[in-house]
């Protein structure tokens, strides 16, 4: 089990957790594997967008009510009217849509808007992903009866995954883990994300009791810390 330091976790949540995996072990011949994190993926490209967005809406408001956004800008000349040529107002265009893609981009800096303006497909999406990948690199394939399991949890998404190795996936269907996952989000929305990963793998530790029960030789293969 390996167990990412997050901001919310406290070093009593990590050893919470530790004896969690190791209880829910002692009855199979399956790994279980969490890893919690703050946050799986910084979603540059939905600022972006955002921003894009924002700048194009400015730039058909500009277009369509000229007169308007002149007239805003003699007014600070003290009133004094200006011919303005054609470079100078395209200058003028191209300046205020540059300032707003450049505004919006640093108001999306500030995460929880971020987060707040992406769709929940696209957090469900990203999280999924993140689990996977870390699930290739320190789990899949690393037991030798491909027994491992990774509970995922990504905080500020409120997201969670659990991703198993082949031959759980072969006896356990997705929705199976339901209890695991109910038990999870209960305790995280109250605030207690420790308590609900101890609980998740407890509920893992059954499903994986049923159908991998503890032979003569359980070692353990994937580290409980």
């Amino acid at each position: 089990m390996g167990l990412r330091k997050i901001s919310q976790f406290t070093e009593t949540d990590h050893a919470i957790v530790v004896a969690a995996v190791a209880d829910a072990e002692r009855l199979t011949t399956g790994e279980i594997v969490t890893i919690v994190t703050d946050l799986s993926d910084h979603y540059d490209d939905i600022a972006m967008a955002w921003a894009s967005a924002i700048a194009f809406i400015a730039l058909v408001s500009y277009a369509t009510f000229p007169e308007f956004y002149m007239g805003l800008i003699d007014s600070f000349s003290g009133g004094w009217r200006h011919e303005y040529t054609t470079a100078e107002y395209a200058a003028f265009l191209l300046a205020a849509v540059a300032l707003k893609w450049i505004g919006t981009w640093f108001i999306l800096k500030w995460m929880p808007l971020r987060l707040a303006l992406t769709p929940k497909a696209k957090k469900l999406a990203r999280v999924r992903s993140r689990a996977i990948s870390l699930f290739k690199v320190g789990t899949e394939s690393k037991t030798v009866g491909r027994t491992g399991v990774l509970l995922y949890l990504s905080m500020k998404e409120h997201r969670a995954e659990i991703v198993a190795d082949a031959a759980i996936a072969s006896k356990v269907a997705p929705e199976i883990w339901g209890d695991a996952m109910v038990a999870l989000l209960d305790q995280v929305k109250a605030g207690n994300p420790g308590a609900g990963v101890a609980a998740a793998v407890t509920q893992m530790g059954v499903v994986l009791a049923e159908h991998f029960p503890r032979g003569s030789e359980n070692p353990n293969e994937l580290p409980d810390r």
